[in-house]
């Protein structure tokens, strides 16, 4: 077209000169710029013949009048400005034509020096435009002008100039991100390299030279389009650079390959490697590049010795880089293999040494790890890992920098950890348990010298970053399964120290202990104990927390004392003192005896007078560290002894002990000093019991206590004295009051012998109680309040809450009544309880005259909360001991009856006042008093206890992220407002209290789907109090049991919601759970049962201590057993599509597990109530594992009660449309009637059996269903729950029908029958063992039970004629894929070209409305057969046989192009799943692999739309074939 153009152009005039200069006038426009480029290549071509002279100065002045300067005004006036001339695009398109016809006119004009005049101007605003922001237009067209005119340049004249404009481009393009960049590198710099000489050894200098990170893109692009020069073929080469023998080049290709984001450039990248390997190949010749490392092995090597192994290993490599371009794993894992292949090409046999740079075997995993595809991730990962479990690589820097980076970036992936498909929950982590061995293999296969580096890189990475609750804890359990050795000094214990920290952000509290469990366990495994000091050791066991990991009396402490032990006479010195100040000793002994008296000794300065308390950490670690003394001492004899651990305890204690036993005496300690003591006296009693099953045995304990003991009378004194005297004044003496009233509290507990005096600290209980009650009196004279004076206040209602406290802990009640008669303890500490008064905010004048407060004191609003909440301590423990209500008559009372129980209204409303000013960690009292007053008011005061009700509630719902006091405060607020007597009165007024109590119920039910463990609370606690009375509750309370039945209800379908993540939260700590007393956390944390299951635990083992002799409890049943049938009723006939494990599936499985249990106690007259019921489920076509449990439950009532079997006989006379659901189940019954009738006469079961001969015949054509295992079908392992769970939940006792839940049946063993029902879109992972899938469809038959084939295609063609239809033999099989829009366009597209059938998965998607959409009717016109994903194999075999060629449309490295397939007549075309593709296993299958040849960088194609492709090529095919024959 360009050539007819120009010759038109030409028949108008031969005088050139007259037609260009006719061109360049008028308005400049791409259309007219081109032709002026198309009739200037025509006039080279007649001068290249030897005609015009006129041309070179015709070009001269095109160039000089027309195209510069259109050039310098589009340079000037850069795009997207509101006078440029043309937009963006016909703007690139008007330079493009420009610089063509510039160059042309260069070549023209026969001067150079013009195209040097062009480029140096070009050049010029290049610099200017990449310095100036928003001139990026004016570069554009700099570019383009020099990438017209440098072609033109001459390499030894212009030698310079080339290279500064090779120069200033490079930079452009590794530099730049806008079109000019782009420019620079797609046109300009191959232009410029294309030429040779100095410009194509700048570019190449530029390419190779050592710099920044900088853009692989860019680097890669302008690599791929000088290939030709920098890697020529034999025979094309001239003098320049060698590609292959520059690393620098190859780490480009390997960034490229692993790092680059774009597809475009990990395909230039592998095009730049594939043309050296072929290059390599032609030639022959031998060829070298290091990587620049001592000794170290080849970025690239050739040896024509060698030709086929290095390219059999690029022909892999290269396939697999590709292959990883699909991103899906079914392609990528057959390919896997051929990875393997790789190492074994790239280490040497003979000397063990890599012959090639295990960077390229990197890459790979690079890629696949960074995919945005998880599965594919984890293969990666998980290849990676199991390397070593098979092969012995040699150590590579390279190697080990991959796994501290790369590796353990993906390892924070939580996902990568979840259990494998048919693994038993509490298994563990497949990846973790590679994780381990892979380490451990590692770290042995290391040399020495490099094995602490390595774990110190391992350990800092590890407390780099934030990691989630599962990788940080198998990343630990890994480095604690590496074997012992010396290679962690300070560095490193420091390091693990900050992996400790990492574990405390996350909140489940096991994993968080486990996690603890291995740090510790690598740190003993691990440490060079010569290299640290027992000070490092000390200050690194303080990181641990002794309530989660380290306890006392675990397996880890006995460890850990074992390891002191051994090496207590190897530990370092420290250069520098301790963070005590003491210098220290190797001796264990010597060093926690010097500990001691070190932080005992105060210094001079020290005072503490009105200063801030001394830090806990410091007490926490001597009590550690004196305790774990203690135990490594017993641990030195074979046989404890009591007097040896009694002079040990002793020996260290003794300096603490001296201090102690002169707080009574001497008034002038230092306040720091007694502060000290006293902290460290309470962490030794707190951490000194032991934990598990060695507390019976345990010797520390008791001999500590008795060594307390002694003291304890100078403690009594000095408490006693530092409470009452007013020696507390500042706000940081509050601190101080709670340190003292915590050691009263551990003081009071002690147990022991003291004499007739009984123990000192509870002497003290009355004296301090009426201080304080003294004290709260006098404040009300109308003084001005002070700080000392609030601050007193505040310490004697902390104190007299104390006493309270102790007092109910002690049950100790009578203790307030050994004073005289006329003291009236109750109603002076009742009258010093003004409940609407609050601690007032001392005065500012008085304040600011004080001392400043130190930072950390709290503020005052806290300090007055605490005030208020120390108040409902105290009428809590008072209203507990006078329950009764004053008696109407006020003549006969002995005992004075407490104000707020005269007036337990005005107590109530002062509740909800304080509720509404106090903290939500401090309305704990508020609770237990609300739980004694709401029964006494519900009746007469209902509005006032519906307010309470939403009050609490109401702090509850803010409090559920707060863990720390959410479920001590869930628990007060569960006893308060479901209270058996709250309950009992709300429904027996069925006022409002009782449906708002019905709308909390739920509530929490609601919560509980993402707050796991509150539906366990409520439940627990209303079957303890309603199925086991507790004192002083009458049996009585089980009426609550059906007044709120809704909620037994609930318990008993409730279950797992779990999302993925949480579903592997719940594994992990199963898993940590089974590994019992091994993991010191199972031992140390409480197990609070807060595990979904466990509310089905309940209310099963509550319906078990059910006896069916009571009336009540029988009624109970039989009402539970018809709501039940309802809600499976309800979830039946939903709209909602129900599938394999979808929340209906589950509801469903739960109603029938609840009746299984409670049908042993259903008797005749309720079953002929709802038998219709049970048989109308029956014909509900639901999942097979549901039908299972129906059949077994009518199995059940037939054997028991044959009266019913007339309705079952009726079941079988119902229309076929309701046997087509039904049949299977009715069946199934039917094939266990000997075992139904065996209880009646011989001459009844004869008529029985005579009397129904339907059913008899029906079996003769239906297959039955299989035995019971085939309920373990169709449901996750998370479904089930253990039995284990029912052993363990011991807050219900085990009733008489505990054993229908502890079956001696290992059910897991059973296997389902040939003829077991599956469910509908269940995984089918599980299912491909299994012979055959026998579910009885409503349309075209199944294919393995069907006519034989001939017969069915018979059927095919005959009604095709009838339709007037051509059929073809072609068979599309769309088994595997899921998407119903899919399969609705298939289906359409199989009917327009004539398949002969299309297979699905299952026949049901014809009902669904998307499928309606895309297939407009289809379905009614073409044969549709169902084959279960599980059945392909043997469905494709059974084709193979009857002489169909097996196609499968799959990417794989022997597919051939379907422009070069030729389809035989017999051709069954295999469909992959959309995300997945063809399984590997049914790939092996397949008799031709045919691919679709693309262009694009996408890889691939709606599977609709690829078979449509295939669909046409074979009817097209042949159609061709008919018409020629």
């Amino acid at each position: 077209m360009e050539w007819v153009l120009a010759e038109a152009l030409l028949g108008l005039s031969r005088d050139p000169r007259v037609l260009l200069r006719t061109l360049c006038q008028g308005e400049a426009s791409a259309e007219r710029v081109e032709t002026l480029h198309f009739l200037l290549q025509r006039l080279e071509d007649e001068a290249a013949r030897g005609g015009g002279d006129a041309l070179p100065e015709a070009a001269r002045e095109v160039a000089a009048g027309y195209l510069v300067p259109l050039l310098r005004r589009l340079r000037t006036c850069p795009a997207g400005a509101p006078d440029a001339d043309p937009p963006a695009r016909p703007r690139r398109r008007l330079l493009r034509a420009a610089g063509a016809a510039l160059r042309t006119c260069a070549r023209l004009a026969g001067g150079p020096p013009l195209a040097a005049t062009l480029a140096e101007e070009a050049l010029r605003d290049l610099r200017a435009a990449g310095a100036v922001p928003g001139l990026e237009g004016g570069a554009e067209a700099a570019v383009e002008v020099l990438a017209a005119v440098g072609p033109c340049l001459r390499p030894r004249e212009d030698g310079p100039l080339l290279q500064r404009v090779a120069e200033a481009a490079l930079a452009l393009a590794l530099a730049g991100d806008g079109e000019a960049a782009a420019l620079a590198a797609g046109r300009l710099l191959p232009a410029l390299g294309r030429g040779g000489g100095a410009a194509l050894r700048a570019v190449w200098g530029g390419l190779v030279a050592p710099s920044g990170p900088g853009r692989v893109g860019p680097r890669l692009q302008v690599l791929s389009a000088l290939a030709e020069r920098l890697l020529p073929a034999p025979g094309e080469r001239e003098a320049g650079p060698d590609a292959r023998r520059c690393a620098r080049f190859w780490r480009t290709v390997q960034a490229g390959l692993a790092d680059a984001e774009d597809a475009l450039t990990r395909k230039q990248a592998r095009y730049l490697l594939q043309r050296a390997a072929e290059v390599s190949a032609e030639q022959g010749v031998p060829c070298t590049c290091g990587s620049g490392e001592a000794n170290g092995p080849s970025l690239f090597w050739w040896s024509g010795e060698k030709k086929e192994e290095l390219l059999k290993f690029w022909e892999n490599y290269i396939l697999i880089m590709e292959t990883l371009e699909g991103n899906q794993i079914h392609v990528i894992k057959p390919v896997l293999p051929k990875l393997n292949s790789l190492f074994e090409y790239a280490v040497s046999e003979e000397t063990g040494r890599w012959l090639l740079h295990p960077s390229w075997h990197l890459c790979v995993y690079k890629r696949m790890l960074e995919s945005e595809n998880k599965t594919l991730a984890k293969e990666g990962v998980t290849h990676f890992l199991q390397l070593y479990e098979t092969k012995v690589l040699p150590f590579s820097p390279e190697l080990s920098e991959f796994i501290i980076g790369p590796l353990m970036d993906a390892l924070s992936e939580s996902s990568l950890y979840g259990r494998s498909p048919g693994q038993q929950i509490g298994s563990g982590s497949p990846l973790g348990l590679k994780l381990q061995r892979f380490l451990a293999a590692y770290v042995s296969l290391l040399p020495e010298e490099l094995k602490s580096s390595f774990l110190l890189k391992w350990i800092q990475k590890m407390s780099s970053r934030h990691w989630c609750a599962v990788p940080i804890l198998f990343l630990s359990k890994a480095l604690a399964s590496v074997p012992r050795c010396k290679a962690l000094g300070l560095e490193g214990l420091l390091a693990l120290r900050g992996v400790l920290q990492c574990t405390m952000a996350t909140h489940q509290i096991l994993l968080r202990g486990a996690a603890q469990c291995h740090l510790l366990h690598a740190a003993m495994n691990l440490v060079d104990v010569e290299e640290v000091s027992l000070s490092d050791i000390s200050a690194f066991l303080m990181s641990l927390r002794q309530e989660e990991s380290l306890g006392r009396g675990t397996a880890l402490w006995t460890e850990l004392c074992d390891w002191l032990r051994v090496n207590e006479s190897c530990f370092g010195r420290p250069s520098t003192c301790g963070s005590l100040g003491l210098q220290e000793t190797c001796s264990l002994n010597a060093y926690v005896k010097s500990l001691v008296q070190e932080y005992i000794t105060s210094p001079a300065w020290e005072t503490g007078e009105n200063g801030r308390m001394p830090d806990w950490a410091e007490a926490k670690l001597v009590a550690l560290m004196v305790l774990l003394a203690v135990d490594v001492e017993g641990r030195k004899v074979q046989h404890s002894e009591r007097q040896r651990t009694q002079n040990v305890l002793r020996l260290f204690l003794e300096p603490l002990l001296d201090a102690l036993t002169k707080l009574g005496s001497n008034a002038y300690l230092p306040l720091r000093k007694t502060d000290r003591c006293l902290q460290a006296l309470v962490t030794l009693l707190r951490t000194c019991s032991p934990k598990g099953a060695s507390a019976r045995d345990d010797e520390v304990s008791p001999l500590l206590q008795d060594l307390v003991a002694s003291a304890t009378e100078s403690i009594s004194n000095f408490l006693l004295r530092r409470l009452t005297m007013n020696e507390l004044s500042s706000v940081a003496d509050l601190d101080r009051c709670h340190l003292y009233l915590q050691v009263f509290a551990e003081l009071a507990g002690l147990p022991g012998k003291w004499g007739e005096r009984g123990s000192p600290i509870l002497r003290i209980i009355a004296p301090l109680r009426n201080a304080s009650i003294r004290h709260l009196q006098d404040t009300d004279s109308g003084l001005v309040p002070t700080l000392g004076r609030q601050v007193q206040r505040a310490v004697s209602m902390a104190a007299l809450a104390a006493v309270c406290e102790v007092c109910a802990a002690l049950d100790q009640t009578p203790e307030l009544q050994l004073d005289p008669p006329d003291a009236g303890p109750p109603e002076q500490l009742l009258a010093a309880l003004p409940l609407g008064q609050r601690l007032q905010k001392p005065q500012p004048e008085e304040q600011s005259s004080l001392p400043e407060e130190p930072s950390s004191s709290p503020g005052w609003g806290r300090i007055a909360a605490q005030y208020v909440h120390d108040q409902w301590v105290c009428l809590s423990f008072l209203l507990r001991t006078h329950r009764a209500l004053p008696p109407t008559s006020e003549g006969a009372l002995l005992d004075p009856v407490p104000p707020p129980l005269q007036t337990p209204a005005r107590t109530l409303q002062a509740a909800l006042a304080a509720l509404t000013v106090l903290p939500s960690d401090r309305v704990l009292p508020v609770f237990r008093c609300m739980k004694l007053l709401v029964p006494q008011l519900l009746a007469s005061s209902e509005p006032v206890c519906i307010e309470a009700f939403d009050m609490a509630w109401k702090i509850i719902s803010t409090l559920s992220n707060t863990q720390l006091v959410f479920w001590s405060n869930l628990k007060a607020f569960v006893q308060f407002v479901f209270d058996t007597k709250v309950l009992t009165i709300a429904a027996k007024i069925k006022g409002q209290a009782y449906f708002k109590i019905k709308e909390i119920m739920h509530q929490m039910i609601e919560m509980s789907a993402v707050k796991t463990g509150v539906f366990n609370m409520l439940i627990t606690h209303c079957c303890q109090s309603w199925g086991v009375p507790a004192p002083g509750v009458s049996q009585g309370s089980f009426s609550n049991a059906a007044d709120y039945s809704e909620l037994l209800l609930e318990a008993c379908v409730f279950g797992t919601v779990f999302r993925r993540d949480q579903r592997l939260i719940q594994d992990v700590q199963t898993f940590i759970e089974n590994l019992g007393h091994d993991c010191a956390a199972n031992v140390v944390i409480e197990n609070t049962k807060r595990e979904d299951h466990y509310v089905r635990v309940c209310a099963v083992k509550f319906l078990c201590l059910l006896d069916d002799s009571s009336a009540s409890h029988k009624a109970f049943m039989e009402d539970l057993a018809i709501k039940l049938l309802e809600k499976e009723a309800l979830v039946s006939s939903s709209r909602t599509r129900c599938y394999a494990n979808s929340q209906q599936h589950r509801v469903q499985n739960r109603v029938w597990q609840t009746l299984l249990v409670l049908f042993p106690r259903f008797d005749q007259n309720f079953l002929n109530r709802i038998i219709d019921k049970i048989f109308q489920a029956g014909f509900i076509n639901s999942q097979a594992s549901i039908k299972y449990y129906i059949e077994w439950i009518i199995i059940l009532i037939l054997h028991k009660f044959p009266q019913f079997l007339p309705k079952f006989w009726d079941c079988f006379s119902c229309g076929e449309e309701h046997l087509k659901t039904s049949i299977c189940t009715f069946l199934s019954v039917l094939s266990h009637l000997d075992i139904i009738i065996q209880n009646l006469p011989e001459k009844e079961r004869q008529e029985e059996l005579a009397a129904h001969p339907r059913p008899f015949l029906l079996c003769s054509v239906s297959p039955a269903s299989g035995l019971l295992p085939g309920v373990l079908i169709g449901l996750v392992e998370d479904e089930w729950i253990a039995i284990d769970k029912f052993a363990k939940f011991t807050d219900l006792p085990s009733g008489a029908g505990a054993h229908r839940y502890l079956s001696a049946t290992q059910l897991r063993e059973l296997r389902p029958g040939d003829w077991a029902q599956q469910d509908a879109g269940s995984h089918s992972g599980e299912a491909d063992n299994q012979s055959e899938w026998t579910d009885v469809q409503k349309k075209v038959i199944p294919w393995r039970h069907a006519a034989p084939d001939a017969d069915l295609e018979l059927a095919f063609q005959d009604r095709a004629a009838k339709l007037g239809k051509a059929i073809s033999r072609l068979i599309v099989v769309a088994s595997l894929i899921d998407k119903p829009t899919n399969l609705g366009g298939l289906c359409r597209t199989c009917e327009v070209f004539g398949a002969a059938a299309l297979v699905v998965g299952s026949l049901q998607c014809v009902s669904d409305k998307q499928f309606q959409q895309l297939s407009v009717s289809a379905e009614q016109w073409l044969p549709l057969v169902e084959v279960k994903p599980p059945q392909l194999a043997g469905y494709l075999r059974q084709k193979q046989a009857e002489g169909y060629t097996v196609i499968g449309v799959e990417q794989t490295a022997r597919s051939t192009a379907l422009t070069q397939y030729c389809f035989p007549e017999r051709s069954l075309l295999l469909l992959g799943n959309e995300r997945e593709g063809i399984p590997a296993s049914l790939i092996q299958q397949l008799d031709v692999c045919v691919e679709i040849p693309q262009r694009g960088i996408t890889r691939s194609l709606n599977v609709h739309v690829s078979g449509a492709l295939l669909i046409w090529e074979y009817a097209r095919q042949q159609g061709r074939r008919g018409a020629q024959a």
